[in-house]
């Protein structure tokens, strides 16, 4: 029996079907190639089910439930004009006008199924678990197979840790676990599921309160859907090899092939994808993605947009960037990677291969295989063919600010079930390491070409002589600033009445923390705990997709502590003390260069935002009216003047905030 594990767990509440209910039915013009195999619950009537032909094994709920539509017609739950082949039919459904038929399926109570083509399960199907997408390299060799648990840690490593043969073997061998698991010779419509107006849906399992409207094909996948955060699926979507998470919307004649679509991930206005991954999120609207590395908060809106072998997060794609990975001798093998909060304005080009640091902003076309992953927050120029780096310059930039406020407020995310663990930090280990190291790169530019040379060499890009006296003092008032943030928040709620406690309340929580740290799309994290992860993949003691997720979720729980550690030991180097015997003079000190730091680097970032209501703003303003008319519409549209916007006036609040809080603490050191 198809369904023997299911019927066996239902046989007490559900009977044969009598004569006098098949009669009915027949009545009804309903036929059944073998009424023996028909079960129906107790309280099944036959009145809501009509033209129906059935055949296999089938279960029939009770049908009860009148579903209100839009305009205010009713329907009365029931079947109706209808194929239906090896299906269990829950309560409370309404199955009206299948074209073709429905075969194999497990439909949950209360579901909503009207004018489909066809719902067909055939043969024992993972639905869309272990496809492997080739990310990055079009032509293979980083590929990452998708299931319904993958989070973006998963993948990352999966993508990128190919110098580890064996952890991709371990990885492979995983998955492989879990799909054999979730194999089946049927297909499942969760409870509340709405399907209307679709045509093909083939080996497809379906999540409990989705909405298919209008798809035209769904073929090979999942949609992990819930009450919670239900999944749509619009007009003219056309699915093949796919996994879409919940509370995500693919709308619009949208095209997808191999691809994962993550948690609150938007798909629209006739997006297609191949071989790519999205994650929590994401937006997609217009353009193209191929070998797509998209990890959370990965936005693209427009039609000339196209995104390849890259990976990307927390990124914004101006109009018309592109990138190029056909510069080749021997196929498309090249890849780039714009780290977290990297931008690119409208008509942006970039080369692969080329790695393009956190927080920077790309301008103009960039051919010479770019390298600014120690130079972060930076802006990259292209001035008459040749790369201009402006380095640290977005530390001070309003829109950087906008854009690391917004995204946390930005999480559209439903689930109480959470694949991605993501880190919203622009400060962070990982961020200050390359500030730190960026430092060192501009000295040693400055050593080797003199202090007054007009222009500095760093790896076929160009640096002004004031732009590298700037971007060090940009980081060194960023590095205080996360420096000193780390150690007021150790003190700050602590007894520092005495050298002594002030020293209790600086130990580290743990070791665990110093060294290098990494950022795997979206989880800020220590080189070394994801190297243990990846260990124990290896050896087998993580053999588990959600073992595996549990892990990068401790990771992440734990992440102020690893912070101190970190932040602990780059205090030291920095200011050249010893923190086990440091005094509350010494403290102070570092407190008041906080202060100086945090304030300074807002007032900078007054100073930006003031830039978006000056007069060259203005400009297209009051079109028909003189200056008094430009203002008064300028205003109106903008919410206000300068000292009326919201943001500005966070700014200051900021600044009173942090300036009490380090005027707060030195008065508890004296």
């Amino acid at each position: 029996m198809v369904y023997q594990k299911y019927y066996t767990e239902k046989m007490k509440t559900y009977n044969l079907i009598t004569a006098e209910q098949i009669a009915r039915l027949e009545a009804q013009s309903c036929r059944c190639e073998d009424w023996s195999n028909v079960l129906v619950d107790p309280e099944f009537t036959p009145e809501f089910v009509r033209n129906v032909n059935f055949s296999g094994q089938i279960q029939l709920g009770a049908f009860r439930k009148v579903f209100t539509l839009a305009g205010g017609i009713q329907k009365h739950s029931g079947i109706f004009h209808a194929t239906l082949h090896n299906v269990v039919v829950g309560d409370d459904c309404m199955i009206e006008h299948i074209r073709n038929y429905i075969a194999n399926y497990v439909i949950g109570s209360g579901s909503y199924l009207e004018n489909v083509t066809d719902i067909i399960t055939y043969g024992k199907t993972s639905f869309g678990n272990g496809i492997k997408v080739s990310v990055l390299n079009e032509t293979g060799g980083r590929e990452v197979a998708i299931h319904d648990h993958l989070s973006s840690h998963e993948a990352y490593i999966s993508a990128l840790y190919r110098h580890k043969p064996e952890l991709t073997e371990a990885l492979d061998a995983m998955v492989a676990k879990y799909v054999e698991s979730v194999s089946l010779p049927f297909g499942v419509i969760g409870e509340n599921v709405e399907i209307l107006d679709a045509m093909h849906i083939v080996n497809v399992n379906i999540g409990a309160y989705a909405k298919i409207k209008g798809a035209s094909r769904l073929r090979n996948g999942s949609i992990i859907s819930c009450a919670e955060d239900p999944v749509m699926i619009g007009m003219n979507v056309i699915a093949d090899d796919f996994i879409v998470e919940s509370g995500s919307r693919i709308t619009d004649g949208v095209m997808i092939s191999k691809c994962f679509v993550g948690q609150s991930c938007v798909l629209g206005h006739g997006y297609s994808a191949s071989e790519s991954l999205f994650f929590s999120n994401c937006q997609g609207e217009n353009g193209e993605a191929c070998s797509l590395f998209a990890g959370p908060y990965t936005v693209t809106h427009h039609k000339s947009t196209l995104l390849i072998a890259g990976m990307f997060s927390f990124m914004n794609a101006g109009s018309g960037s592109n990138q190029s990975n056909h510069m080749y001798k021997l196929g498309p093998i090249h890849q780039g990677i714009l780290e977290r909060g990297a931008k690119t304005t409208s008509d942006s080009y970039i080369l692969w291969p080329a790695k393009i640091g956190p927080f920077s902003l790309v301008m103009g076309r960039h051919v010479n295989n770019l390298d600014t992953t120690d130079l972060p927050f930076s802006y990259l120029i292209e001035q008459q063919g040749a790369t201009y780096i402006v380095p640290g310059v977005n530390l001070k930039s309003v829109g950087t600010i906008r854009d690391v406020k917004k995204w946390p407020e930005r999480d559209r995310r439903k689930d109480p079930h959470r694949l991605d663990y993501i880190n919203y930090n622009h400060l962070s280990p990982y961020t200050v390491q390359k500030m730190l190291s960026g430092i060192e790169i501009l000295e040693r530019l400055k050593e080797a070409s003199g202090q007054r040379a007009d222009n500095y060499c760093y790896k076929k890009a160009i640096i002004r002589n004031a732009a590298l006296f700037k971007g060090i003092n940009y980081y060194q008032t960023a590095i205080v600033k996360f420096l000193g943030n780390s150690l007021i928040s150790r003190i700050q709620d602590a007894d520092i009445s005495t050298d002594e406690n002030l020293r209790r309340a600086l130990r580290k929580d743990t070791s665990v923390g110093a060294g290098q740290w990494v950022d795997i799309s979206g989880l800020i994290a220590p080189a070394s705990e994801i190297e243990m992860i990846c260990s124990d993949v290896i050896d087998r003691k993580i053999d588990d997709v959600t073992e595996l997720s549990e892990r990068f979720r401790d990771v992440f729980t734990h992440y102020y502590s690893y912070e101190w550690t970190w932040a602990y030991d780059a205090i030291e180097r920095y200011w050249q003390v010893d923190l086990s015997t440091i005094t509350r003079v010494d403290v102070e000190e570092i407190v008041k260069q906080w202060k100086n730091a945090v304030v300074s680097l807002d007032k900078l970032i007054y100073d930006d935002a003031r830039k978006e209501f000056a007069l060259t703003t203005m400009t297209g303003f009051g079109a028909d009216g003189d200056k008094t008319r430009r203002d008064e519409d300028f205003n109106a549209v903008r919410g206000g003047g300068f000292d009326d916007n919201p943001f500005v006036n966070e700014v200051l609040d900021h600044i009173d905030r942090k300036t009490s809080l380090g005027d707060l603490i030195l008065s508890r050191l004296k």
